[in-house]
């Protein structure tokens, strides 16, 4: 496994699925995922502060609660991430407005990028995604071995 080029991981039939929504795009995701309640019923919720509270209050769905952006959610969610405790990401962001937790947005996005972490940044995409054959059978994802490319790096340097 350690020489190998990937790593596979296994998300399985139940998605542990994240929730994130900036200010201006809160009200968008509550009619998404009441749209889509009957299928992510079936799932395992999380989101980052008020969205997780909003989406449980307005659709009684169970959603675990992490802190709030910008006090620190996104970066618990990335760490869900690396310990293999988040498998799908919907994040519905608001690319026209400044946020002082844009570097911790950045972080997310690229620890997703990272791990091969379905995520969805727009309504469109979280259509297409939901709606997928894969919401409802396992799917093994790939993970380039990064400990691999380390050592390629190191290699490189010493010669």
């Amino acid at each position: 496994m350690l020489m190998d080029d990937y790593i596979g991981f296994t998300i399985k039939k139940q998605k542990r699925i994240a929730l994130i929504a900036h200010d201006s795009k809160k009200h968008e995701m509550i009619e998404w995922v009441k749209t889509h309640q009957d299928i992510l019923k079936n799932h395992f919720l999380s989101g980052t502060g008020t969205t997780a509270r909003l989406i449980s209050e307005y659709t009684e769905l169970p959603v675990k609660a992490y802190n709030s952006g910008p006090l620190g959610g996104d970066q618990q969610i990335g760490s869900r991430i690396v310990e293999g405790n988040i498998d799908f990401i919907i994040f519905f962001w608001d690319p026209l407005e400044s946020h002082p937790h844009d570097p911790d947005v950045k972080a997310l996005l690229r620890i997703a990028a990272v791990y091969d972490i379905p995520i969805a940044n727009n309504r469109a995409t979280a259509d297409f995604l939901i709606t997928s054959q894969y919401m409802s059978e396992e799917y093994e994802r790939k993970v380039l071995n990064y400990n691999k490319v380390i050592n390629r790096r190191i290699g490189e340097m010493k010669k």
